[in-house]
């Protein structure tokens, strides 16, 4: 039995609890935001470009969020991607700005992150409608509409051809949205020439893996007139393997990104274009999305589907 003496002192003694307490509470209630950027591969210089812009914007409004940034090593590893996002929910972000490596795989790991409260958002690579669909999930796609990007490159280079010309086009990894999308874009501006596209192939973004599958098309086909690479890390591919065939100034290449290493290239005429989807942007635009999900306090399946970005050839 407690004597009504001591419950005055019981009473104070839970309440200074109590208001010791607040300071906490009202520290969790104004603490900034914690954003997650999930990249793919770091390796590649338009995503390197990414996470500078990103970490430039975090620097200039760093009272407004914090930036936690991420990417993976090879491009087609996304079981590693899925791993970053899981850590990621161990570290209780707020929200995770991602683009990723594949359209469909990482649907479910973002749908328990979206289950959690933590905002998603999609940058870079879309995620397949479908999948997104049977997790009845919403994730606002921000950037470019890439096949009107990569047709702006196909409609420049149709102006070198004639009708009957042989081109190949160079994909991305053929499971992600915006690999697709970009050949769709090629595909559209060489069937409005009558160009005759001989083959389509994956070179998965990577330098290397594209110059070997040019090298291959272009001994397949010695009189092909150009190539078409969906991003610029496989256009050098392509100009590296049209330089071992000796056929540098024969077979035109246009490439997609505007990365720096493409620009000697674009100025004595190895590749004829690119396009400029704004790289150090493109993680700000689905950053300031997620921020602003967060101050209005709006839940996922609110946002917008689509936020389109930018996107603009470049030339000599």
């Amino acid at each position: 039995m407690i004597h009504s003496s001591r419950r005055p002192a019981l009473r104070a003694l839970a309440g200074a609890a109590a208001l010791a307490l607040l300071p906490q509470f009202a520290l969790a209630a104004d603490a900034k935001p914690r954003v997650a950027l999930v990249m793919k591969s770091l390796a590649n210089e338009f995503f390197q470009t990414m996470q500078e812009g990103a970490k430039a914007d975090q620097k200039a409004r760093a009272s407004q969020y914090t930036l936690i940034s991420n990417g993976i090593k090879d491009e087609t590893d996304t079981a590693a991607q899925i791993k970053i996002v899981q850590q990621m929910l161990v570290e209780h972000v707020d929200a995770i700005v991602i683009a990723p490596a594949d359209s469909k795989a990482l649907v479910p790991v973002l749908a328990e992150a979206a289950s959690k409260g933590v905002i998603v958002v999609n940058i870079d690579n879309k995620l397949d409608a479908d999948a997104l669909k049977e997790k009845n999930l919403v994730v606002p796609f921000v950037g470019p509409d890439n096949r009107k990007g990569a047709k702006l490159a196909g409609d420049y280079l149709a102006k070198q051809l004639k009708a009957g010309d042989k081109v190949g086009i160079l994909e991305g990894v053929s499971t992600t949205f915006n690999a697709q999308q970009r050949t769709a874009g090629f595909t559209d501006a060489m069937k409005a020439v009558g160009a005759n596209i001989v083959s389509v192939q994956s070179g998965q973004w990577e330098m290397d893996k594209a110059n070997a599958v040019a090298a291959a098309m272009l001994r397949e086909h010695p009189d092909l007139r150009a190539l078409l690479a969906g991003n610029d890390n496989m256009a050098l591919g392509a100009v590296a393997a049209i330089k071992s065939a000796g056929k540098t100034g024969k077979v035109l290449v246009v490439g997609y990104d505007n990365i720096s290493a493409i620009k000697p290239m674009l100025a004595d005429g190895r590749v004829l274009a690119t396009v400029d989807q704004y790289g150090a942007k493109q993680a700000v635009f689905g950053i300031d999305t997620a921020l602003k999900a967060i101050k209005e306090k709006k839940p996922q399946k609110d946002l917008p589907a689509v936020v389109e970005t930018q996107v603009t050839l470049v030339t000599k």
